[in-house]
C-alpha cells in the first residue's frame, strides 16, 4: 500500500522531516509515499508560508528517491488548494516541474477559510456544505492538470457543528455531479484518512465512496494527510477492509502522473 497524501516541512503548517516520514512508513509495511506539499495561491493571512521554493522542493525529492530506492517508492507529488481566480497560476506551476501525482482540493471558498469560522458566519449546516460542494465542482470543471480530488468533506473538520455528517443521500445532486465529472475526465478520489483522527470516518465517508463505485468509479488513492510521523499510514487497515466490502480490487498510486493499480491483498 501507498500513503499518496503527506506533507512535510515544506508545507507552512508541517513540521514533518521527510526522512522520518520515510522511515515512518518503512515501519508500518508500506510499499511507498508520496509527499504532497502544499501549493495554495492567494491563501488568506497566510500567503507566504503556503508558497513553496519549488525548484529547491523538487531537487529535495529527487535526492530523497534516491536515497530510499532500494527500501521504499518515494513520490514527488503536490497539492494544489484551487480558487477560481487561482486556477492560471496553479496551472503554470504545475506544468513546470516533474510531478509524480497532483491532487486538487478545496481549501478556500470565497476567500474565506473554514478553519477560522469565518466562512460559517450567516449560513446554516447545509448552505455552508452545498456551497463548499458547488466549489469543488466548479473547480473539477474549470481546472483539468490533476490526478485526485483531495478530501472531499474536507469542510467537517471545522465550524462550531453539531452535525458534521456530509452524507451523499442528503447532498446527492451535486455530489454526484461531482463525481460524473470526476469519472469523465478519467480523474479519481482519495480516501483520507485524517477524518478518523477527529470525525471517527475518513473523508469522504464511505457512503460517498460507494456512490463513486456504483457511477463506475475505479480511481482511487489512500492518503493520511499526515503532518506528523506518527499519523503516516494511519488506519490503512479498516480502509483496505472497507473498499474490499464494497467491492474495489485495487487502490491506485501514481507515477509519472499515470495510475498504478495496487492489488488489495485479504
Amino acid at each position: 500500500m501507498f500513503d499518496s497524501h503527506t506533507h512535510s516541512n515544506f508545507s507552512g503548517d508541517s513540521e514533518m522531516c521527510a526522512e522520518a516520514a520515510c522511515e515512518a512508513a518503512i515501519m508500518q509495511g508500506l510499499k511507498g509515499i508520496a509527499f504532497t506539499d502544499h501549493l495554495d495561491y492567494d491563501f488568506p493571512e497566510f500567503d507566504e508560508a503556503f508558497l513553496i521554493d519549488f525548484d529547491k522542493y523538487s531537487k529535495f525529492m529527487d535526492d530523497l528517491i534516491s536515497k530510499y530506492k532500494n527500501k521504499l517508492t518515494v513520490l514527488k507529488g503536490i497539492e494544489v488548494g484551487i480558487q477560481p481566480h487561482v486556477i492560471e497560476d496553479t496551472a503554470k506551476t504545475v506544468e513546470k516541474y516533474d510531478f509524480d501525482f497532483v491532487i486538487a482540493s478545496v481549501h478556500i471558498i470565497d476567500r474565506l477559510d473554514p478553519y477560522r469560522g469565518a466562512f460559517y458566519e450567516g449560513k446554516t449546516r447545509e448552505q455552508a456544505f452545498i456551497r463548499y460542494l458547488e466549489e469543488i465542482l466548479y473547480c473539477v470543471s474549470a481546472y483539468e492538470n490533476y490526478d485526485v480530488v483531495g478530501h472531499i468533506g474536507y469542510i467537517r473538520r471545522y465550524g462550531n457543528l453539531d452535525d458534521r455528517t456530509l452524507t451523499h443521500s442528503e447532498f446527492s445532486d451535486v455530489i454526484d455531479s461531482i463525481l460524473k465529472k470526476v469519472i469523465h475526465d478519467g480523474k479519481g478520489i482519495e480516501i483520507n484518512t485524517s477524518g478518523y483522527r477527529s470525525l471517527g470516518t475518513p473523508i469522504p465517508d464511505y457512503d460517498i465512496v460507494k456512490r463513486y463505485k456504483e457511477l463506475g468509479g475505479e480511481i482511487i488513492t489512500i492518503g493520511s494527510d499526515a503532518h506528523a510521523s506518527e499519523h503516516i499510514g494511519y488506519n490503512f487497515d479498516l480502509v483496505k477492509a472497507n473498499l474490499l466490502e464494497l467491492g474495489f480490487k485495487y487502490t491506485t498510486h501514481f507515477e509519472r502522473r499515470k495510475p498504478v493499480f495496487d492489488k488489495i491483498e485479504k
